[in-house]
């Protein structure tokens, strides 16, 4: 069992394509989303946060995640848009994008730069 969330978003597909719908599904109201593309084999994130939490959801590629919560660590593979994983304050999170790779992420707070917590987790 993961120590992270990982939701499946509800999805409907048919000969026209597919709609996957995030409706009343996240514990936090969106005050803020970015996506983040061009980054084929960049890394980003790097940080956890005071007080943000998101939800973040590979619309196109794969994007793995580092988790690490100070007392789990797991790599968690976003591959489909159907799924989101949520990323909660205390998580130190960084996103390694494959190649054509498009992340959106929804946020609880609007940015400030005060909220980063630029220092990971130590291990003995």
């Amino acid at each position: 069992m993961s120590a992270f969330t990982l939701l499946t978003l509800k999805t409907m597909s048919d000969a026209r394509g597919a709609l996957t719908v995030m409706d009343g599904i996240l514990p936090f109201p969106i005050v803020r989303s970015f996506w983040i593309y061009g980054a084929d084999g960049q890394k980003r994130g790097g940080h956890r946060h005071h007080e943000t939490r998101q939800a973040l959801v590979a619309l196109s590629g794969t994007v793995v995640v580092s988790m690490d919560n100070g007392e789990a660590r797991e790599e968690i593979t976003l591959s489909s848009p159907g799924q989101c994983l949520l990323v909660e304050p205390k998580d130190w999170h960084e996103m390694a994008f494959g190649p054509g790779s498009i992340l959106l992420v929804f946020a609880s707070h609007g940015y400030d730069k005060d909220d980063y917590i630029h220092t990971p987790y130590e291990r003995l």
